[in-house]
């Protein structure tokens, strides 16, 4: 029987993320998100034929309209790589990136590929969450599927009750991403990560009559508050429950973004003569109740760990997406994940989740992460919609 063999990253960046539906992104089509994201991953590898690479993963949660008629190989065409790679979009909702970078991984470890490229990309600006015409299944209504229809906000409301998270708790938790956030951007903490992308902005020009073309260069997250305070949060009203307690501003922002990551063979490694950021070590998705699908991580997370031959507290980061402030704090209270090795840097409740792009992201955060703080293992793990949980390891080499 033939061994599995590893698969390393020896690139991975993303885009700055937009705040949907009327940031800096509104105007900006998806696939030019991930062209940028793929061009520059490529690009971090300069001796690496790109005729080598066999195929291009991404991740997307609503593959509809602009970012539809299959994004990963309309990306890969419109990013001018050969012809030879190929391109298949896959769907796993907020789980889409961190999906494609496994199975971009499990092609090269069961020896079927040597060189991919594992991304992800989303635009709720453009697309709108459930996509522009949902079509639900009725028997989804029916009283032992009824969970598969509720809102994600509602099911976070059920998982503050059931693990008993306060609104205070969820507050303080949201004011400490945006605090986070701006800390690490005030330290440039982003940069080795983040590939600006350029903006073509159309300004009325009074004094001719004409439309005035403008680019500006954008290169920072445009989500994080430096003046969000706790008495500012502790006065939103609930969105989703009327005695409830997930507010706009302890739930995650809708967002624009992508990201990519160029994964190798040893083979591949040793024949350029390249240095590989991190081996991925192991994934693992389970399902949990609908109706409580934030949780989902901790059933996850175990998995992973056990795949990888790790403990927990041998993780020195963990990116756990921040849905929601009350899923979040579940998943770290029921687990005992230290805090502080939680999001250092902020979540997507400061950062943005661009759904099906924030896998892909994330993963280039901890990456970099690991590098610059001389870090062995970190993970990104987070909820899915309808009852999923999924967990990666990557080790730093």
């Amino acid at each position: 029987m033939k061994q599995l063999q590893d698969a390393y990253i020896v690139a991975a960046t993303r885009t700055p993320i937009g705040k949907a539906p009327r940031g800096m992104f509104r105007n900006t089509r998806p696939d030019d998100l991930l062209v940028r994201a793929i061009q520059s991953a490529v690009a971090q590898v300069p001796g690496l034929d790109p005729k080598l690479i066999e195929d291009a993963i991404v991740g997307c949660s609503f593959p509809e309209a602009e970012q539809g008629m299959n994004v990963a190989r309309m990306a890969v065409l419109l990013a001018g790589l050969p012809n030879t790679v190929g391109g298949v979009t896959v769907n796993r909702y907020c789980a889409s990136g961190i999906t494609a970078v496994a199975m971009a991984a499990d092609r090269i470890r069961v020896g079927q590929a040597d060189v991919m490229i594992a991304a992800g990309v989303e635009s709720m600006s453009m697309v709108p969450m459930m996509g522009h015409h949902p079509s639900m299944n009725m028997a989804m209504l029916k009283d032992e599927n009824v969970g598969m229809a509720y809102g994600m906000g509602l099911t976070a409301e059920r998982v503050a009750t059931q693990w008993k998270v306060s609104r205070e708790a969820q507050d303080a938790f949201a004011l400490e991403s945006h605090r986070r956030a701006i800390a690490a951007q005030l330290a440039g903490e982003f940069a080795d990560e983040t590939t600006s992308v350029d903006i073509i902005e159309r300004v009325p020009n009074l004094r001719t009559g004409q439309i005035d073309l403008r680019t500006r260069t954008v290169s920072q997250d445009e989500g994080a508050r430096a003046d969000s305070t706790i008495e500012a949060l502790a006065k939103l009203r609930p969105v989703f429950s009327p005695k409830g307690s997930v507010t706009a501003g302890n739930s995650s922002q809708t967002s624009d973004g992508a990201g990519a990551l160029l994964l190798v063979s040893e083979k591949i490694l040793k024949q350029f003569n390249l240095t590989p950021l991190a081996r991925f070590a192991s994934f693992a998705v389970r399902g949990v109740p609908p109706d409580i699908m934030g949780i989902g991580p901790k059933e996850a997370i175990p998995i992973a760990l056990r795949a990888a031959g790790i403990t927990q507290d041998q993780i020195d980061w963990f990116e756990l997406n921040e849905a929601f402030a009350a899923q979040a704090l579940a998943v770290i209270q029921d687990l005992g994940l230290d805090p502080a090795k939680v999001n250092p840097m902020g979540g997507a409740i400061a950062l943005g989740h661009p759904l099906g792009a924030t896998g892909a992201i994330r993963s280039a955060t901890v990456i970099h992460a690991m590098q610059r703080r001389n870090l062995k293992y970190g993970m990104v793990t987070m909820c899915v919609g309808t009852g999923m949980g999924a967990a990666g390891i990557f080790e730093r080499m």
